[in-house]
C-alpha cells in the first residue's frame, strides 16, 4: 500500500473516533493538529468521495432516528480502519528508524 496523503490521514483519524458530518470532520482535524492543518471544503469533500469509492468510508444517516437532510454523515469502514492502522504502523517504523539513527532523540519511558 502506498503512503496515505496528509488529507486522507487526517480524515481517517477524525473518523476513527466515530461518525461525523463534514464540518465536524474539519473541526476535529483542527483539534487533532492544534490548529496547524486546515482542510478546505474542496479538499475535504474530494477526499471523502475518493475514500467512499475505495470503500474506506461509508455515508450514514447520522445519529438519531430521523436523518438530518442538511448534513451528510460519514464513518470509517472496516477496511478503512485497517488502512489507517497499516499507515500508523508504517509511520511508527519510520520514527523508530529515525530514533535509531539519532535523527530525533529517544524518548524516556517512565
Amino acid at each position: 500500500m502506498a503512503p496515505l496523503t496528509p488529507a486522507v490521514m487526517h480524515v481517517l483519524m477524525s473518523l476513527a473516533g466515530g461518525e461525523r458530518h463534514g464540518y465536524a470532520i474539519l473541526k476535529e482535524v483542527l483539534l487533532q493538529t492544534n490548529n496547524q492543518v486546515r482542510l478546505g471544503p474542496g479538499t475535504l469533500y474530494g477526499t471523502l468521495q475518493r475514500l467512499m469509492e475505495s470503500g474506506w468510508v461509508e455515508e450514514t444517516d447520522g445519529p438519531g432516528s430521523v436523518p438530518d437532510e442538511r448534513r451528510r454523515y460519514y464513518r470509517l469502514s472496516r477496511s478503512g480502519r485497517q488502512a489507517l492502522r497499516a499507515e500508523v504502523e508504517r509511520l511508527e517504523g519510520l520514527v523508530r528508524g529515525a530514533r535509531a539513527r539519532g535523527i530525533i532523540p529517544r524518548t524516556s519511558r517512565g
